[in-house]
């Protein structure tokens, strides 16, 4: 008998949405708690808690309507998490699992503890620790926020002394923890989804190959261009990542290739992630559902390409209220695409409003029809 009906998740993004419609099939219930009213997943969740993501009164209450808690999205109360573990609710990913990740520079720190490569980096607390910086490192290198930064928000390369001071001040000067990374003058970005159930199970998505624009994510293919030696690495590192932060559910691990073919960690994402939006339409098994299957301990499904595919995001380029999608009948001449469009009332420029994917016999072919989609769809 099945003893998980009712899922929790913190957040009520597109990820949670499409978790939900994964999830659906099996008749589970859901519970999301997000600030938004009209978030995208508020449409298809059976409650919404309308609440902030550090509000840990009201995620107690999340947790005391549901049968276990997920989130799909980690700049949220650590605090809570621990508190409902303490309680006795199950939460995937862990408190543990996200006090590992939610700081970049201690993210790090576990990384190199556990011997999975990383780029050079050091912890800055002021302008000369910067400076210092500096001395470690040639031109160009990465100042980062060590929490809240994604999509680019957070990150400022530093190419000359003249740069350091002003891109100091940009990220808050000294208000949240700063660290210095060294650049990496990698080959692609690529990344691996690796899912392990409460179970036990374990199962890892082929290598996808990302192509960022403005910092954020433009195109994933798939399989990526890599050769079967750095494919291999790049398997085993997500395996070793599973196992370093002792994740349940999914783990993105967003690796930069060396020019040598070697594998770097840059982040990891403790939930489904945008560079899997393909696995709904080429994987035997979405990210989505093998992660709703790892939360409840069931068996994990398989990973396996069907075919070549090819997401390219719908990014916001302008300022618009209501959020008013125009060109669905001239990007549907594409037969192979599949368009999502995530339900987001308000356009903001670099905003994340959609997706589309594709798959083909070839990736040339898959690129070719999301990109045709893709520029018959704009909003108003």
């Amino acid at each position: 008998m099945r003893k998980t009906k009712k899922i929790g998740i913190i957040g009520g993004g597109q990820l949670g949405k499409m978790m939900i419609l994964d999830a659906k099939r099996l008749d589970y219930e859901f519970v999301i708690l997000d600030p938004t009213f009209h978030c995208p997943a508020h449409s298809i969740a059976d409650a919404h808690i309308v609440a902030g993501f550090d509000d840990i009164e009201a995620i107690k209450r999340l947790a005391s309507k549901v049968d276990v808690v997920t989130y799909e999205f980690e700049h949220i109360s650590l605090k809570a998490l621990q508190e409902l573990e303490q309680m006795g609710y199950s939460v995937y990913p862990s408190s543990e699992t996200l006090s590992h990740i939610q700081n970049k520079y201690q993210q790090k720190m576990w990384l190199r503890h556990h011997n999975i490569p990383v780029p050079d980096f050091v912890p800055v607390n002021s302008l000369a620790d910067l400076q210092g910086a500096e001395r470690m490192f040639s031109y160009p290198f990465l100042l980062k926020t060590c929490t809240g930064g994604y999509d680019g928000k957070g990150n400022a390369l530093i190419r000359s002394r003249d740069e350091m001071s002003l891109c100091y001040q940009d990220l808050g000067a000294g208000a949240v923890p700063l660290m210095v990374e060294r650049f990496v003058p990698f080959t692609k970005e690529v990344s691996v989804l690796a899912c392990r159930s409460t179970n036990g199970d374990v199962a890892v998505f082929p290598v996808a190959e990302n192509v960022h624009k403005n910092s954020i994510l433009d195109e994933t293919t798939v399989p990526a261009e890599i050769s079967e030696q750095t494919r291999c690495e790049a398997m085993e590192v997500a395996r070793q990542c599973l196992e370093a932060f002792n994740a349940y559910g999914m783990l993105c691990v967003e690796l930069f290739v060396t020019p040598e073919g070697h594998i770097l960690v840059n982040e990891l994402a403790p939930r489904p992630h945008n560079s899997g939006h393909y696995t709904i339409e080429a994987c035997v098994t979405s990210q989505y559902e093998n992660h709703i299957r790892a939360i409840t301990g069931l068996p994990l499904g398989s990973t396996e390409l069907i075919r070549p595919a090819a997401m390219k995001n719908i990014i916001g380029e302008h300022a618009a209220e209501p959020a008013v999608v125009e060109g669905l009948h001239e990007a549907y001449q594409n037969p192979d695409v599949k368009i999502h469009i995530y339900g987001k009332t308000k356009v903001d420029r670099g905003r994340k409003m959609g997706h589309i994917t594709a798959t083909a016999e070839t990736l040339e072919e898959a690129l070719r029809q999301v990109r045709a989609a893709h520029r018959a769809i704009h909003y108003q």
